[in-house]
């Protein structure tokens, strides 16, 4: 059992394979990058939708102007979930970040490991799916459809199902499995 540390310090392809595959954590990096262009481009969408509620907010009803919060918070949990994908994801698949000269690094984005990336996706889909059932019914007397709004309310319990099923599996992973969960 004393030999395989010798053997894997003298073995080059071994080592050059490990390397690679190592170093190929950096193909996710452009990945990331789409992301970071991908919040630019809602924020674009983002501004355009807060003009157009500004511009028609004096002769709005009540009703109109609460689905264009909506529709602006719903844009902006977009972005939350697109900004937790990239700190997460390139925290833990690519590189440490060091917060260290950041004074204002919100100090969850370097603690966030696989398991708690994937509560907070699904706890987002579940919010934004939630906002888009909201909006359906604040829209009911505009446009009924029954149809519509049963799929939007049955994918939205599926979104809720899962995220609770997930957050059961994390768990008795964690506890049964006897560590952090940071497998997962």
């Amino acid at each position: 059992m004393t030999d395989l540390p010798a053997k894997r310090r003298t073995n080059p392809v071994e080592r050059g394979l490990e390397a690679l595959l190592f170093n190929s954590r950096w193909l996710m990096a452009p990945f990331y990058l789409g992301l970071v262009v991908s919040l630019v481009v809602l924020l674009y969408k983002f501004g355009l939708l807060l003009w157009e509620f500004i511009l028609h907010a004096p002769a709005a009803k009540e009703s109109d102007i609460i689905l264009g919060v909506l529709s602006l918070i719903d844009v902006s949990l977009t972005g939350n979930l697109i900004l937790i994908v990239v700190f997460s994801g390139y925290e833990n698949f690519v590189s440490r970040i060091d917060p260290r000269n950041h004074p204002d690094w919100p100090a969850w984005m370097t603690k966030v490991d696989f398991a708690g990336l994937k509560q907070k996706l699904l706890a987002s889909i579940v919010a934004i799916s939630a906002i888009q059932v909201l909006k359906a019914f604040m829209n009911i007397d505009a446009a009924f459809d029954a149809q519509k709004l049963g799929w939007l309310v049955g994918v939205h319990l599926v979104f809720v199902v899962t995220t609770l099923l997930l957050a059961l599996s994390d768990r008795w992973g964690s506890d049964h499995g006897g560590g952090d969960g940071a497998a997962h």
